[in-house]
């Protein structure tokens, strides 16, 4: 079987459409249908099937395309021992990132990388509404994703998932807050106070969701925002109390103070998603362990801020 065409029926897995494929690769539709024609003729067993106006992977699909992702790891595996022998990681390597991500990680990643000869990191942030950052893997080399642990779904698809760091959610309360006597917060010091809330299914929401359940009360929640610049803003202005992350909340900057919660679990997992092939590239490689230096000095400086 031809390779090429391997990698084809792989991203048809990833991407869904033959569309999304065509695009993704540069060629036509006819191009890339074409291709899996052959691809099926020489596998000897149907591939696709129709589903509604598009095709889906059957399962002989679904497990060609994952015997090319193990192609495409050993290709890449391959590569990079040539490269550690001929040369230095080099080239350009694509990384996005959820916004409190890139404010905590991406100043120090990038000048540890500056100073990599011939090695270009060119980042990006998303839009933190996405439903999965997983599915920004086919279009960057490296995805920061934010989540309450390590997700069943990113090991199903095959992902090298790599931790960086834990943050605490705090609750960020207005100076001169009553609660704010208090060194931490518990949830039932917390019935009876409105919120400024995220959107729902965000690490901070999940929190909330996790407050009341302890309560056996529901939340009043007066105001929902994505941005956390805003939500210190009008926590600082009186206007209810929030759940916002230790790191990069600017706790006594702006008119807030923060207090740590008890009683559940208030954490949110950064993570590293690669795919597998991509992971193995020396020039990825190298932006992941600054990634692992970065987000390690980060913990530590932050941690030594807390009183």
């Amino acid at each position: 079987m031809d390779v090429r065409r391997l990698e084809l029926l792989r991203e048809l897995a990833e991407r869904g459409s033959i569309t999304a494929v065509a695009e993704a690769t540069q060629r036509t539709v006819s191009a890339v249908s074409q291709q899996l024609k052959v691809l099926q003729r020489e596998a000897g067993v149907p591939l696709t099937e129709r589903s509604g106006r598009g095709i889906v992977l059957t399962s002989a699909g679904h497990a060609l395309a994952r015997t090319a992702t193990d192609v495409a790891v050993a290709i890449e595996r391959a590569e990079a021992l040539w490269d550690d022998f001929k040369q230095t990681p080099r080239g350009e390597v694509t990384l996005t990132t959820f916004p409190t991500g890139g404010q905590m990680l991406l100043p120090g990643l990038l000048t540890a990388i500056r100073e990599v000869p011939g090695l270009t990191l060119t980042c990006s942030d998303q839009d933190p509404l996405l439903p999965d950052f997983a599915d920004l893997t086919p279009d960057f080399d490296i995805v920061l994703a934010d989540s309450p642990g390590i997700l069943p779904s990113w090991r199903d698809r095959g992902l090298t998932v790599v931790s960086l760091l834990k943050e605490p959610l705090d609750v960020a309360l207005p100076e001169g807050h009553p609660l704010s006597a208090k060194t931490t917060l518990s949830p039932k010091d917390l019935v009876d106070v409105t919120w400024i809330g995220a959107q729902a299914g965000f690490s901070f929401d999940r929190i909330l969701r996790q407050i009341e359940a302890a309560n056996g009360t529901p939340a009043t929640v007066g105001q929902r925002f994505l941005d956390n610049g805003i939500v210190e803003t009008v926590v600082a202005a009186g206007h209810g109390i929030a759940i916002l992350p230790r790191f990069t909340t600017r706790d006594h900057e702006n008119g807030l103070v923060t207090r740590p919660l008890s009683g559940v679990r208030a954490v949110r997992q950064i993570s590293a998603l690669l795919r597998p092939d991509r992971a193995e590239r020396p020039s990825v490689r190298l932006v992941i362990e600054a990634l692992r230096t970065e987000a390690a000095r980060v913990q530590v400086l932050y941690e030594s801020l807390r009183p």
